[in-house]
């Protein structure tokens, strides 16, 4: 599985409907496990962003899927990162020419 990072804002429509979020993010949650994912850990975070999320997916279609339905249903808007635990970095770094 591959992990990824969403950096996470609310739109003015999800932020009027903060109250719902909760529910929302177990909304998130059935559709990443319908994608063949995981949304693992979500972070309320201060500053540029309004959330922190992880997950995997078996590839990057299954991500881009998530995150383009994620999108398209007008709370929030994500930028989400591919990322590389740090035993993959040393392989790829090792493998270098």
């Amino acid at each position: 599985m591959a992990t990824f990072i969403s950096l996470v804002t609310y739109t003015d429509q999800g932020i009027k409907a903060i109250k719902d979020a909760p529910k929302r993010v177990d909304g998130v949650r059935l559709l990443a496990k319908k994608l063949g994912g995981e949304l693992g850990e979500l972070y309320l975070t201060m500053g540029g962003y309004d959330i922190v999320a992880f997950s995997e997916f078996p590839d990057a279609e299954a991500a881009a899927k998530f995150t383009l339905t994620l999108n398209s249903l007008g709370n929030v808007r994500t930028t989400t990162l591919r990322a590389f635990p740090e035993e993959q970095f040393r392989g790829i770094v090792g493998g270098l020419p």
